[in-house]
């Protein structure tokens, strides 16, 4: 058991690697081997990541992945991802091919305003409130000019104030709920610089304010803080083709067609199915959200509360066969942005953008939503033909050779046989041992 540590913070990184191997593990000498070997070889590059958090002793590595062939409107993109999980960048690389030959992936941006709000505490008479608002609120917007210059010279900026009575959740409560345009960025920075401006200008008005009384000038700000939820910054993207092309080896088109559309609604209603069926469209969303240098926690809990906004938590996907045409799309809430935080700061991250043509923040949303789309797409074709496991397991029995400590030969003549056989952690490890003898 570690012993607790005054001033870490201040210790040079060499300290830190020493003090964390000594007191939180086994084998120190090997624990600091291991983390100076995953140190990127230039001094430069490695001072860049140590710099990007707080106490950093070493770099934490994900596969960076391409998944080619993805027409979306026309247009060719190889799609860069970033991720751990076996069978996904292979997923949506079949599913690309699959929809190239059939007329790629048709994307539209439904809206792209941003979201922040100002918490405040309000006890008093509610008309009051509102005359002051209505009232004040050019003077709050003007409050935020030298703010809001730079990004209202490239045609962004804020949108609007609301004043917002919750007071029957919560006794006193009120905010500001305030809509931003960020453009290419995403934009927390300048909400937030805006959001905290709000606030000061709100109570600053409010002493002076004739109508109040003592007690009601006293409005109590308790946060201002952007919303992760933004439900108005929104991405279409969808396939389709006759029935008649859907057809394969493992089951006749018609009869796929309609077992696809009876998976999707039932992740509709269950929503058992439908954290697992939206998970597999994560995988392919935060995939490229993290290779582009976005903020991947905040893009999930925006699209899970966004699959809940009915009420009930549901399907991002919709799938409906019409007239003879299989249609299969997806709506979802995509904050991104292609300047600013990591983008010009990581050069993996730089290469992904380049990858994708250098995109805007619109762009991006719509390469982004077409990657959980195709990664869904292949999942439930799974899940309706052959079943999850035979393609997750094949992609996952290089990992468990390498984890029974395979040689390369070994590793070869593996994959060889179980191209045709069932992979099972216990056929892995038996056929392995039958090699080894």
């Amino acid at each position: 058991m570690n012993t607790p540590v005054e001033g870490f913070s201040k210790l040079s990184k060499t300290q830190k690697i020493d003090w964390i191997a000594t007191n939180c593990t086994k084998d120190p000498k090997k624990t600091k081997q291991l983390l100076q070997q995953y140190w990127n070889t230039d001094p430069r590059v490695q001072k860049l990541h140590d710099e990007f958090i707080e106490n950093t002793i070493s770099n934490y590595y994900l596969p960076f992945a391409i998944a080619p062939n993805f027409m979306i409107n026309g247009d060719l993109f190889a799609i860069p991802m970033a991720i751990e999980e076996s069978s996904v960048v292979a997923a949506a690389s079949k599913s690309a091919k699959f929809w190239l030959e059939r007329g790629g992936f048709k994307t539209e941006i439904l809206g792209t305003e941003k979201v922040g709000q100002v918490h405040f505490i309000y006890n008093g008479d509610k008309n009051k409130l509102s005359n002051f608002f209505t009232s004040v609120k050019p003077q709050l917007l003007k409050s935020i000019t030298s703010i809001a210059q730079n990004m209202e010279k490239r045609g962004g900026g804020i949108n609007n104030i609301e004043l917002r009575d919750l007071s029957n959740k919560i006794k006193g409560y009120y905010q500001l709920h305030c809509t931003f345009e960020t453009l290419d960025a995403m934009g927390a920075n300048f909400i937030n610089s805006c959001l905290e401006q709000f606030a000061k200008t709100l109570k600053e008005l409010a002493l002076s304010f004739n109508d109040f009384t003592e007690e009601e000038k006293n409005i109590e700000v308790v946060m201002s803080i952007l919303s992760n939820y933004v439900p108005n910054c929104l991405v279409k993207a969808e396939v389709s083709c006759p029935v008649s092309e859907l057809g394969n080896a493992d089951m006749p088109a018609k009869e796929f067609a309609e077992k696809f559309v009876q998976a999707v609604n039932i992740a509709k209603v269950e929503p058992y199915r439908a954290v697992t069926h939206n998970k597999g469209i994560m995988n392919g969303i935060d995939a490229v959200v993290l290779a582009t240098g976005n903020d991947f926690r905040a893009v999930e809990a925006g699209v899970h509360a966004y699959a809940a906004k009915d009420g009930q938590y549901s399907s991002l996907t919709h799938a409906r066969i019409e007239d003879g045409i299989f249609k299969f799309w997806i709506e979802v809430p995509l904050a991104l942005g292609t300047v600013g935080g990591l983008t010009s700061l990581h050069p993996l991250v730089k290469v992904a953008l380049e990858i994708l043509q250098n995109p805007t923040a619109k762009e991006l949303m719509q390469v982004v939503a077409v990657a959980g789309l195709a990664q869904n797409f292949a999942a439930v074709r799974s899940l309706v033909t052959t079943g999850i496991q035979k393609g997750h397991m094949k992609m996952h029995l290089l990992n468990m050779l390498n984890q029974l400590g395979a040689t390369e030969t070994e590793k070869q003549l593996l994959v060889t046989y179980f191209k045709d056989q069932t992979v099972t952690n216990a056929s892995v490890k038996e056929a392995l041992e039958r090699i080894k003898k």
